[in-house]
């Protein structure tokens, strides 16, 4: 008979943060290249195929979240993503110290680790697709812009050597639009777990480096061609919903939702919030 000890996690709740995003300026989340006519735009905003309209996936979001508080906090790049690029990866590398730096690693527990390292918990943060709200699709579409629920943005290169200037045309979906509204907000869902190699009070306390992105993000910019004006988001009209189920058997829930104006307007009493919701 095997002795290995069994692990057992409980999940003991979630809070669900939705919002709307703002594009302060032009947004470019880039999408694929491919088939597009000589003489077209250089550098295209991602589409839902069904709807034609731009989008920001939660991958671009998560993903600058990630790297900007890896930065902040100083953290090692050493997991090789491709293209020249790294991130910081607690294990990577058969690192014989993952596990133990892992357990004190607040950014791979909330954002993750590759599914292959055996200490790992699972993802805390789950981050969703965000659509372009109905109001902001319609004025653009009303406002007929360069294309479709987009603008056409013109970057002039200078050659240092021969000052010939290499003009290139850029996609943005223009300042003002909104992603997220109320009946399809932009959306996490953070959980909380409690057992083996987890930590509930580690958890709530946790949640501050998912605020902590989104406001790094305010002061950075989300997408491309950030360096050069675009990207300025401002993150509003914050729905917190703080979920705990008393009983693995039961249906109940129990429940409370909070409102807040802005990112940090909801940041102060939320631990205090959470808490008294899962007793």
């Amino acid at each position: 008979m095997s002795t290995e000890t069994i692990k057992k996690i409980r999940l003991v709740g979630r809070v669900l943060i939705q919002f709307e995003i703002e594009a302060v300026t032009g947004l470019h989340i880039g999408g694929t290249d491919a088939g597009i006519e000589i003489g077209g735009v250089d550098k295209t905003v991602i589409r839902d195929k069904l709807t034609n309209r731009p989008y920001i996936p939660g991958s671009s979001l998560k993903g600058k979240m990630r790297s900007l508080v890896e930065k902040y906090n100083g953290l090692k790049q050493n997991q090789n993503i491709g293209k020249g690029s790294s991130i910081h990866s607690c294990g990577a590398n058969n690192d014989p110290n993952g596990k133990s730096e892992y357990q004190k690693c607040d950014v791979c527990q909330v954002f993750g680790v590759p599914g292959e390292r055996d200490f790992a918990t699972p993802t805390r943060l789950v981050v969703r697709d965000t659509f372009l709200s109905e109001i902001s699709a319609q004025r653009l579409n009303d406002a007929q812009t360069d294309l479709p629920y987009s603008e056409v943005k013109t970057e002039v290169s200078i050659d240092r050597v021969t000052s010939a200037a290499n003009p290139r045309q850029m996609e943005r979906v223009p300042a003002g639009a909104i992603f997220g509204d109320e009946k399809k907000p932009a959306e996490m869902v953070y959980t909380l777990y409690d057992g083996a190699d987890c930590s509930l009070q580690k958890d709530v306390e946790r949640l501050k480096v998912t605020i902590e992105g989104l406001k790094l993000i305010e002061d950075d910019y989300l997408g491309g061609l950030g360096s050069r004006g675009s990207g300025k988001v401002q993150f509003k009209n914050f729905k917190i919903t703080i979920r705990a189920r008393k009983d693995a058997s039961s249906d109940v829930v129990t429940e409370k939702a909070l409102s807040y104006p802005t990112l940090r307007d909801f940041e102060g009493g939320l631990k205090d919030d959470i808490q008294a919701v899962l007793k």
